[in-house]
């Protein structure tokens, strides 16, 4: 399902216009985003919750010259399935 289905998906099921669901849909990324990029954690129960990580440098390995890289620290962001979202796929 992409973004266009989704918000197709989400008018249908709450009788509202695929207008006003796209701008749902666009607030709710927008504050999860927001929440992510201040080191908040974002959490849904019963489906799951976002958290930012830290992943430090480390070194890697180009495969195609088996030459070592550099590769730079960055912010991560995880996800993890909550029970009844994982009940619900099994």
């Amino acid at each position: 399902m992409n973004k266009t289905e989704l918000i197709d998906a989400m008018a249908a099921d709450s009788g509202i216009t695929k207008a006003a669901a796209k701008k749902a849909l666009e607030s709710f990324l927008g504050n999860v985003e927001g929440s992510l990029k201040k080191g908040d954690r974002v959490s849904l129960v019963g489906f799951g919750s976002w958290s930012v990580s830290r992943r430090n440098a480390r070194d890697g390995r180009n495969p195609q010259t088996g030459k070592t890289i550099k590769i730079a620290a960055k912010n991560v962001v995880k996800f993890k399935a909550g029970a009844e979202l994982g009940k619900a796929v099994n």
